[in-house]
C-alpha cells in the first residue's frame, strides 16, 4: 500500500485564511465608501442582479474541443454588468448574500462555507477597487472595457492565491504543475466570459428592443447547449469506456491492473472511492484494493458498506444508493458508514461472480451518482471483469509453467531460477547448497498399487520435504521421483548434517489406506562456489553423487571429481562403443570353472573385454552401463553370445566339448524376443542347449520377477541351462529361489573370499550350499584363490569352483595353450575331458 506523502491537517486551519479576508473585505470597502460615498442605488435593480447572479452560480457549462474540456461558469459575466450598473456597496452586498445561499443550498461545511464567501467578497472588494476610477462607468468607451477586463481578472487572482493559501494550509503546498494546470484555464474562462459580459452591456445600450433580442439568444442557447450537452455526455462516456479498455488491454500481466483500473474508474467517475474485490479462489488470496482522491496507491479499504456487496454478490445485480436512487434501507446503511452515495457492480465470468467493482462518495459537495454513472460502471465492470480472468488465466498459466502439477512445489525452471538469485546474493563464507533426493522403490509401488499410490507417494513425500525444510529452503521436484532442496549454509558440514536429518525423518513409515510403506531416499549433494557457479552444472553434479550416494550405507554423497570423471568418461564412451561393435573391437575372455571334486573342466564363462585406444581397458561395468543407456545392450550381449557358441561348436568339434556360460542384464529378460534370438543362435551354430548358461544377478532377479519370469521359464523349456550369480547379495533370496526355473547358483566373490578367515561367510557359503542341494540345484563357487578356500568348499559339498587359483580370465588362445600346459586329456564315452593337473 502506496503512502501520500503530502501533508494533511485539520480543515479548521482554513479559519486563518478566513479571518484576514474579511478583514481586508472590510477595509476595502471602508475605501471605496471614502472614495466613493453613494447610496446603495435602486433595489429593483439590485433584486435583478440577485436574480442573475444566483442562476450563474448554480448553471455550470462544460465544452470540449480537441478532446480537452473546458468549464465555463455564467457567473462572470452578470459580474461584468453589475461593475457597470450597480454602485460597489450594492454589488457586494448582492454578490455575498447570493454566495451564501448557494453554500446553505450545497449544504457546505460552516469553515467551507465561511471562506467561500469571504473570498468572494473580498475578490468583488479588490475589483470593486479596480473599477472605481472611472466611475460611473460608460459603456461605450473602450477604456472602460479594459477596466472592466482588468476588474474581473483582478477578482480571478484574488480567488486563485486563497484557494491555493487554504489548499496548501490543509493539504500540503502546490507542484508547479498543478499551479500551472489551474491558473492557465481559469484565466482563459475569464477572458471568454468577460468578453461575452462586454459584449451584452453593448447590445443593452441599443434599447429596450435589445432586451428581446437577448431573450431570443438566450432561449435559443439554452435549447442548443442542452442538445449539445447530452450529445457530449454519450460521446464522453464512449470515449472514456474506449480509453479505459484500451489501457485495461496494454496493462501488462505483471499484477499492476487493479493500479491502472481503479484509478481510472476513480477518475472517469469522479468519485472518492473506487474499489476492486475478489474474494480468495483456489490458491489466489482474497483482494480489496482501493483507489481514493488525494492518496498515491492502493489502500485495503472499501469505500462501500460490505453489506452492498454482499447483496450485490448474493443476488449477482447492481446494488446502487444515493440521493438519487436506492431505497430508505440502503441509504440509511451509507449514512452509518459515512458514506453519501455508492454503487457495487458485480464481475461476471460467464455465470458465476467473480468479484465485484465499487465507487463510493461522489465528489463535490452538491453532486451525487445518477443512473447514467450506474450504466457507465455496468459497462467498465464487464470488461473489467473479462481483464481479470485474463491475469488470472495468464497467472494460472505462468504457475504451471514454473510449478510441478502433481506436488504444486516448484519445477525445474523455477529451480534454475532460484539457484540463479542465491548464487548471486551469496554472502562471503557461505555456501549455496543443492540437496537432490532420490526416492527408492517407486517403481515397485506403480506395479503393485497402480500410478494412483505412486503419485499419492510422491505427494506426501513432497508435502513431507516442504515441512521438514528450513523456512529458508526452496523445496522443488525436477523429475519422476526426484526432489531438490536448496538454500545457503555456513559449510559443507552444515549441509550434509541437513541432508543426513532431512533423510532419516522421511524414513518414518506413510500410510495409504491400510497398507504401510517404510519408503527410503538416496540424496546426493553439489555446493556453490566448489562445485559450479551455474544451476544446470550444479544439478547435474548433485544428480551425479545422488547416483553414488544409493550404493552407500548411509545414503548420502557429496559431489567430488571423481564421480563425475566416470560419469563424463562413460558419456564420451558411447559413440566408442557402438564403433568398437561395428568394426569387432571387443573380445572375449574365458574363465575355466571346475569341479572341485575331481578337478574336471566343465566349461568356462565368457567375459567381453574392451581396449579403448585412448582410455586403455575400459571396465565392464562401464561399457555395459554404456549400452544399457544408449539402446545397444542388445547389440553387446548378441557379440558375446556369438563368440561363445563359435567356441562352443569348435571344441565339440575337437572332441573335448565345454559349456559356455554369459551374463545377461535384466533388462536383456524383459525383452520377450530375446528366447527366440537365442533358439536362432543355438540353432545356427549347431550347438546344443545344454551346453549354454545365461547367468543373471540376483539383485536383477529379485527387483522384478514377475516381469521376467515369462522370459526365464521360455528360456529353461528351450533346454538352456539357467545361473543366479551374486547370490546372497540381495534381500529375500532364498524365498524367490524355489519361484525360479533356474539349474545352478553361483556364491558372490566376496563371500567365498572371506571363508577362510570369517565364520560368518563359511556359514553363509554353507547355507547356501545346503539350500541348494534341498531345491536340486548346483553350486558354483566364485572367487577361489587359496588351496584353503578350495578344501573348505570341497568340505561342505560344493560343486565347481572357478577364481584364480584356477585361471584367470584368458583370450581364446591364451586359454588353449593354458588346457595344453594345465590339463591333461580323460578320454570318455561323450568326448575328451580336460583335467587339471595340479592347482596352484
Amino acid at each position: 500500500m502506496a503512502i501520500d506523502r503530502r501533508v494533511k491537517r485539520s480543515p479548521e486551519l482554513a479559519w486563518l485564511i478566513t479571518g484576514p479576508l474579511a478583514l481586508v473585505t472590510l477595509g476595502l470597502t471602508a475605501l471605496t465608501l471614502r472614495k466613493s460615498p453613494e447610496p446603495l442605488g435602486e433595489w429593483l435593480l439590485a433584486l435583478v442582479f440577485f436574480a442573475l447572479f444566483l442562476g450563474s452560480e448554480l448553471t455550470v457549462l462544460q465544452f470540449e474541443i480537441r478532446r480537452h474540456g473546458f468549464v465555463l461558469t455564467l457567473a462572470d459575466i452578470p459580474f461584468v454588468l453589475a461593475l457597470a450598473y450597480l454602485p460597489p456597496v450594492t454589488l457586494l452586498i448582492v454578490r455575498v448574500a447570493v454566495y451564501a445561499l448557494v453554500q446553505w443550498h450545497r449544504r457546505a461545511m460552516p469553515v467551507k462555507a465561511a471562506f467561500n464567501v469571504s473570498l468572494m467578497a473580498a475578490a468583488t472588494a479588490c475589483a470593486n477597487l479596480v473599477v472605481l476610477p472611472i466611475t460611473p462607468v460608460n459603456p461605450r468607451d473602450p477604456t472602460s472595457w479594459v477596466v472592466l477586463m482588468v476588474a474581473v481578472l483582478t477578482s480571478v487572482v484574488v480567488s486563485f492565491i486563497g484557494v491555493t493559501g487554504v489548499i496548501s494550509l490543509v493539504q500540503g503546498r502546490f507542484a508547479p504543475q498543478e499551479t500551472a494546470a489551474t491558473v492557465v484555464p481559469g484565466f482563459i474562462v475569464a477572458v471568454i466570459t468577460t468578453t461575452i459580459g462586454l459584449a451584452i452591456l453593448l447590445i443593452l445600450q441599443q434599447g429596450p428592443a435589445a432586451f428581446a433580442l437577448m431573450a431570443v439568444l438566450l432561449v435559443f442557447f439554452v435549447v442548443a447547449y442542452r442538445s449539445y450537452a447530452r450529445s457530449m455526455t454519450q460521446h464522453r462516456t464512449l470515449t472514456e469506456i474506449y480509453d479505459l479498455t484500451g489501457a485495461i488491454s496494454d496493462t501488462p500481466h505483471d499484477g499492476t491492473l487493479p493500479d491502472v483500473l481503479l484509478a481510472r474508474v476513480r477518475r472517469v467517475l469522479q468519485a472518492e472511492y473506487a474499489t476492486l474485490w475478489l474474494p480468495a479462489q483456489g490458491r489466489h488470496p482474497e483482494v480489496l484494493l482501493s483507489a481514493r482522491a488525494d492518496d498515491k496507491g492502493l489502500l485495503d479499504v472499501a469505500g462501500a458498506p460490505e453489506s452492498l456487496r454482499k447483496q450485490a454478490v448474493e443476488a449477482g445485480q447492481t446494488v446502487a444508493a444515493g440521493a438519487k436512487f436506492g431505497d430508505d434501507q440502503l441509504r440509511a446503511q451509507l449514512r452509518e458508514h459515512g458514506t453519501k452515495d455508492a454503487i457495487v457492480v458485480p464481475l461476471r465470468a460467464s455465470s458465476a461472480v467473480i468479484g465485484t467493482l465499487e465507487v463510493a462518495g461522489r465528489l463535490g459537495d452538491n453532486l451525487s451518482f445518477d443512473p447514467g454513472d450506474v450504466r457507465l460502471l455496468e459497462a467498465i465492470a464487464a470488461h473489467a471483469a473479462v481483464a481479470v480472468e485474463n491475469n488470472r488465466l495468464v497467472d494460472r498459466l505462468r504457475f504451471d509453467a514454473y510449478h510441478d502439477t502433481l506436488t504444486a512445489l516448484p519445477n525445474r525452471r523455477r529451480i534454475n531460477q532460484a539457484l540463479e538469485e542465491a548464487v548471486r546474493v551469496r554472502a562471503p563464507g557461505e555456501v549455496v547448497a543443492v540437496l537432490m533426493f532420490d526416492v527408492d522403490g517407486l517403481r515397485d509401488v506403480n506395479d503393485s498399487l497402480g500410478h494412483a499410490a505412486g503419485d499419492q507417494l510422491l505427494a506426501e513425500v513432497a508435502t513431507r520435504l516442504r515441512t521438514l525444510s528450513p523456512p529458508a529452503a526452496l523445496v522443488g521436484r525436477v523429475g519422476g521421483d526426484e526432489f531438490v532442496v536448496t538454500l545457503r549454509q555456513p559449510n559443507a558440514e552444515a549441509a550434509l548434517q541437513l541432508a543426513a536429518e532431512l533423510r532419516s525423518q522421511l524414513q518414518n513409515p506413510m500410510t495409504f489406506g491400510s497398507l504401510t510403506l517404510d519408503v527410503d531416499t538416496a540424496v546426493g549433494l553439489s555446493l556453490h562456489p566448489e562445485h559450479g557457479s551455474d544451476p544446470a552444472t550444479l544439478l547435474q553434479r548433485a544428480d551425479v553423487a545422488t547416483h553414488s550416494a544409493k550404493a552407500l550405507a548411509g545414503g548420502v554423497q557429496l559431489f567430488d571429481l571423481a564421480l563425475e570423471s566416470r560419469s563424463v568418461r562413460r558419456l564420451g564412451l558411447a559413440g566408442d562403443l557402438r564403433r568398437a561393435l561395428d568394426n569387432d573391437e571387443l573380445e572375449v575372455y574365458f574363465q575355466p570353472k571346475v569341479t572341485l571334486r575331481d578337478r574336471r573342466l566343465v566349461g568356462v564363462e565368457c567375459l567381453a573385454r574392451w581396449e579403448h585406444p585412448t582410455h586403455g581397458a575400459v571396465q565392464p561395468e562401464d561399457f555395459v552401463a554404456v549400452a544399457e543407456h544408449t539402446g545397444q545392450l542388445a547389440r553387446l550381449t548378441e557379440v558375446v553370445l556369438r563368440e561363445g557358441l563359435r567356441r562352443a561348436r569348435q571344441w565339440v568339434d575337437a572332441g573335448r566339448p565345454l559349456s559356455v556360460a554369459v551374463n545377461l542384464s535384466p533388462r536383456t529378460l524383459v525383452d520377450p524376443a530375446f528366447p527366440d534370438r537365442v533358439d536362432e543362435l543355438l540353432q545356427e551354430y549347431g550347438v546344443s542347449p545344454d551346453r549354454l548358461t545365461l547367468e543373471i544377478t540376483e539383485d536383477g532377479v529379485v527387483d522384478g520377477v514377475d516381469r521376467l519370469l515369462p522370459t526365464l521359464r521360455r528360456l529353461y523349456d528351450l533346454g538352456v541351462h539357467l545361473s543366479v550369480d551374486d547370490f546372497g547379495t540381495g534381500y529375500s533370496s532364498l524365498s524367490y529361489l524355489r519361484r525360479l526355473p533356474v539349474h545352478e547358483v553361483k556364491v558372490d566373490r566376496s563371500f567365498v573370499q572371506g571363508m577362510a578367515t570369517d565364520p560368518g561367510d563359511l556359514a553363509i557359503v554353507r547355507a547356501v550350499v545346503d539350500i541348494s542341494r534341498h531345491f536340486g540345484l548346483s553350486v558354483v563357487a566364485e572367487g577361489v584363490e587359496s588351496e584353503l578356500t578350495l578344501e573348505l568348499l570341497e568340505e561342505i559339498g560344493c560343486d565347481i569352483g572357478q577364481g584364480f587359483l584356477f585361471s584367470r580370465p584368458l583370450p581364446y588362445e591364451r586359454l588353449e595353450a593354458w588346457l595344453g600346459a594345465q590339463t591333461d586329456a580323460e578320454p570318455t564315452p561323450l568326448g575328451e575331458v580336460r583335467r587339471l593337473r595340479a592347482v596352484g
